[in-house]
């Protein structure tokens, strides 16, 4: 990608209401957009991040057996009437189409999935199953805040799950859990991502949360130094100020995002829609629900708040836009076909480049906006290295350059992304 084509542009200068720092270094770094409160556009490289996420989410969740789906954002006010959450889900954004009747926005698809695995799903022999999908859901959040954290439109990958009893989806709840923490490794928050005990089960004592450290949560947590699982600020009177895994006393309180949570259901939706199966011996009986939810755009904020400094962001190799940030310090005709020879060579090689061909931008301009997007790899060719038949290479994250020659640069830098996170 050229970035003397991208029409976008590193701002200075952004809306005195975006005060979080995934917000202000999102929107800085050209990655999105604020149309209205909690509303973002995605811009070319935002979107390339966001792809990214997305990908990884989409991989360990066919990795459990889920069969992705989309369903309709627009849902019948009926089917939420059938659960009993049209007049209880406080954020639902409610329309009335043409017809003068009612609908709902989805902000989440339990009304939709379960009268659609219905129609499917009838006998033993047809269970278990998992269906997910990635889409775009809507909230009507009172106070949008906090950049991606907390939006009114946002990305949610939303996994469901269905069972003939609890052995099942004690099973299957435990798989999923662990794809979820490679979900949190493949995206660089290992270490400060934790699977997290809370109120709200309505099958179990139980839900789970996976909650990032970083200082713009809006949660508290207790994180055992023991067995490494935290807890949620709102259950702890229940337990006696002790880990609700190992019983250890020695907590550490911290301030968390959450960015993904997964539920017990039991047959809380499936009794709403009559959803039941027959068994072995022919007799019916009600499916056993599971839901798993992930933020890709929560996700995408906790990153930056947690991957940055302060001159931009720092992001981790497997969701970044780009691997490798080129920029041209050439003038000379002769130069800068060399420059372009570079560039045409690492685009050959499949290594993913933002080639910073302007014209009119200055050497310190040029490297303060590399800082600011954050591409983990920059490489700077100029009069000065091309004297010497060679390139500078320097990491994100690093203080110190190293030089590499131009007759090997595939090879070598290949090499430096093996060397990064």
């Amino acid at each position: 990608m050229r970035q003397s084509l991208l029409f976008t542009k590193t701002r200075k200068d952004i809306s005195k209401e975006d005060v979080s720092v995934n917000a202000n270094l999102l929107t800085r770094g050209g990655f999105i957009d604020r149309l209205s409160a909690g509303v973002y556009t995605f811009l070319p490289l935002g979107l390339r991040v966001l792809n990214k996420i997305e990908q990884i989410v989409r991989e360990e969740m066919d990795r459990v057996g889920g069969m992705e789906v989309l369903m309709p954002a627009l849902q019948p006010k009926e089917n939420w009437e059938a659960t009993g959450r049209w007049s209880t889900f406080d954020v639902l954004f409610k329309i009335k189409d043409s017809n003068d009747k009612e609908n709902a926005l989805g902000a989440t698809h339990e009304e939709v999935v379960t009268p659609l695995l219905q129609k499917f799903v009838h006998s033993y022999k047809d269970l278990p199953k998992a269906v997910y999908q990635i889409q775009t859901k809507f909230r009507n959040e009172t106070r949008p805040k906090s950049g991606l954290l907390r939006g009114r439109e946002f990305r949610m990958k939303d996994l469901y799950s269905f069972h003939a009893n609890t052995v099942e989806l004690d099973s299957y709840y435990e798989k999923v859990q662990e794809a979820y923490a490679r979900i949190y490794l493949r995206c660089g928050m290992a270490g400060i991502t934790y699977l997290t005990f809370a109120s709200g089960g309505t099958f179990s004592k139980y839900s789970h949360e996976y909650q990032t450290i970083t200082d713009a949560g809006e949660d508290i947590i207790y994180v055992c130094t023991k067995c490494n699982v935290a807890i949620n600020r709102e259950i702890m009177n229940d337990l006696d100020n002790q880990c609700v895994s190992c019983k250890s006393k020695d907590l550490q309180e911290k301030k968390a995002i959450e960015v993904g949570n997964i539920f017990k259901l039991g047959t809380k939706y499936s009794d709403a829609f009559g959803f039941e199966y027959v068994d072995e011996n022919g007799q019916s009986r009600p499916v056993i629900m599971g839901c798993y939810g992930l933020g890709p755009t929560r996700i995408m904020g906790a990153i930056v708040e947690t991957h940055s400094d302060a001159a931009g962001i720092v992001w981790p190799k497997s969701v970044a836009p780009m691997a490798v940030h080129l920029i041209s310090l050439c003038r000379e005709s002769a130069d800068l076909d060399k420059a372009e020879s570079v560039y045409q060579s690492l685009i050959g090689a499949g290594i993913d480049t933002l080639f910073d061909d302007r014209a009119d931008a200055r050497a310190g301009e040029k490297f303060a906006d590399s800082d600011l997007i954050g591409i983990p790899l920059r490489v700077v060719i100029s009069p000065k290295t091309l004297a010497d038949g060679q390139v500078e290479v320097k990491k994100r994250a690093d203080v110190e350059t190293k030089r590499l020659s131009l007759t090997g640069i595939v090879a070598g830098l290949t090499k430096e992304l093996e060397g990064v996170i």
